[in-house]
């Protein structure tokens, strides 16, 4: 879109004609009590998703009640300043209960690693101001990205988002998967004394179901806020549909009593379009979520989809090798993983320094120390597919690529991992020196799920797989928080930031470990100095503007 200026005669040609219309929209299929009757149709707030050089997706969702119109005209304005000074873009799109009243526009023409500001406007109120970046181009020297999972509502308060929301200078923020929980209240965790409990109470199936879900957890005050100021890249993991999901079915889906999986997984895939700020990657299969994101010269970003595109059903049995590394069987599947090597090797190809790889399960090896004999220790994680992971691995080593490092959630805990194709074979890997090691692994605990609940079992748990597992770097298994990346040409370093309390809202943090690989090492190594905030940060969004105000 060229750049342009939303001046004022166009401004009331786009709204004149609403001025006298309700400004709330006719559909209510997916509001809760605690916000139906707001005065503000963006009672969802904003966000932003997917960046690219010169482009980014903008959301938004209109919210009201059943005396209202069947539409709703919406525009949009995309600015480089809060204030809206300097408009760059802007445009008038229309939603309905087709999309149940959200919106998404996809703005191009925008400069590359530039901060912008956005907002919407519909029945004579503006939106929060949203801010937003969109990636470098060529050259750059220094990247800061987030990266969280696993944000269980009724468990508690997402004091993790709260925290990310204060920090400035973030490139973009990776949600790794179980953005939303599909239990009732008590199922998994209890919100009842917390004023948490899931909307609908009960096992979410429907197409209304997720949307009402989706739509409860968009009003939590600190996903808003880390929405409102940073650009979000999102993959779903099982929780978004059912419980350790795989492409044709899931351990919490029962299809005597709760119906076809298929139809299911499509309502569920269906309202996460709908509700997320991601980019739709073809339309005739609009359940594709893996792709990938080139951060100028210094990295590139791939995401994949574990979870629900090629994955075949988990293995029973923990402990039954034969099943587990069975050849035929997919986590990917074939076409996922076949892109996967494409991308790697065109990263190498087209010089880029780093290659992050976004995911939702454990990719390095975890043995059941408490079980004779060889048993994992989770079938659902990347050990209860050893013919795939092996797959990976070979790719790395063959075709020379190196400085990958994997992102991952879905465990509830920190972790830092060198990746190994043996760890337990002294002849192949040395994990004092690194030697043997052909990318690292860095996993973010959970927002709010929880992990080991008594500090002290924890912390034993903690030393003894460190004990047993030499590739482990790093564990930590009760505490809730996020991860942090600082990346520079010379090395990625991974920060992981624990919360003081989910019981009640702070952004109190703590800094619990710091794990850092170097260029061209593939090994993980200690870090004695924390990274510092990058300077002349641009400006957050303002925070008054999140309630809105009606225009006359």
């Amino acid at each position: 879109m060229s750049p342009s200026s939303l001046s004022r005669r166009k401004f009331l040609y786009y709204t004149g004609p609403l001025a006298t219309l309700p400004f709330l929209p006719k559909e209510c299929s997916s509001l809760s009590d605690t916000y139906k009757n707001s005065s503000t149709p963006f009672v969802h707030g904003v966000a932003s998703g997917d960046p690219q050089a010169d482009r980014v997706v903008l959301w938004t969702r209109v919210t009201g009640d059943a005396k209202a119109p069947s539409q709703a005209i919406v525009l949009w304005c995309i600015a480089e300043d809060a204030a809206f000074k300097r408009i760059v873009a802007d445009g008038v799109t229309q939603t309905d209960a087709q999309t149940d009243f959200t919106v998404k526009v996809d703005p191009d023409g925008l400069k590359a690693d530039t901060t912008y500001y956005y907002r919407f406007h519909t029945f004579g109120y503006d939106s929060p101001i949203g801010r937003t970046k969109t990636l470098p181009k060529k050259r750059n020297e220094r990247l800061r990205i987030a990266f969280v999972s696993c944000s269980n509502l009724p468990y508690g308060y997402f004091n993790a988002y709260g925290a990310i929301a204060l920090r400035p200078d973030l490139d973009a923020v990776l949600h790794l998967g179980d953005y939303l929980y599909e239990y009732a209240n008590g199922t998994y965790g209890d919100g009842t004394a917390i004023g948490r409990i899931p909307q609908p109470d009960k096992e979410i199936l429907t197409l209304s179901d997720y949307r009402t879900r989706h739509a409860q957890y968009k009003t939590d005050v600190d996903l808003q806020a880390v929405h409102r100021q940073n650009p979000f890249i999102c993959v779903w993991d099982d929780h978004e549909v059912s419980n350790d999901a795989w492409k044709h079915g899931a351990e919490n889906h029962q299809p005597d009593t709760e119906g076809d999986f298929e139809a299911r997984k499509a309502a569920a895939i269906q309202a996460y379009f709908e509700w997320m700020p991601i980019r739709a990657q073809k339309r005739d299969k609009s359940n594709l979520v893996y792709r990938s994101f080139k951060f100028g010269d210094l990295l590139d970003l791939i995401m994949l989809d574990t979870r629900l595109i090629g994955r075949d059903q988990q293995v029973a049995d923990p402990c039954n090798a034969l099943a587990i590394n069975d050849p035929t069987r997919q986590l990917l599947g074939d076409s996922q993983e076949q892109w996967f090597f494409r991308e790697l090797e065109s990263s190498v190809k087209r010089g880029a320094r780093w290659r992050l790889v976004g995911q939702q399960v454990m990719f390095g090896q975890l043995v059941n120390v408490l079980a004779p004999g060889a048993c994992v220790f989770n079938p659902d994680q990347w050990d209860g597919y050893g013919a795939a992971r092996a797959r990976v691995l070979a790719e790395l080593t063959s075709k020379q690529i190196g400085n990958v490092a994997i992102l991952t959630g879905d465990i509830h805990s920190s972790w830092g991992n060198d990746v190994v194709a043996n760890p337990f074979d002294p002849a192949a890997y040395d994990p004092t020196t690194g030697k043997g090691s052909l990318a690292v692994e860095f996993v973010t605990p959970a927002v709010t799920s929880p992990g080991i609940g008594e500090p002290a079992q924890a912390a034993l748990l903690a030393a003894v797989l460190k004990q047993t597992h030499p590739h482990i770097k790093f564990v930590e298994l009760s505490r809730r928080g996020y991860a942090l990346l600082d990346i520079t040409p010379a090395r990625i370093q991974c920060e992981w930031y624990h919360v003081a309390t989910i019981d009640a809202r702070s952004t109190t943090e703590a800094l619990a470990a710091m794990l850092q690989v170097k260029d061209g090492e593939n090994h993980l190594r200690a870090s004695t100095e924390v990274t510092q905030p990058r300077a002349g940060a641009a400006a957050f969004a303002p925070v008054e503007a999140a309630e809105g105000t009606a225009k006359a």
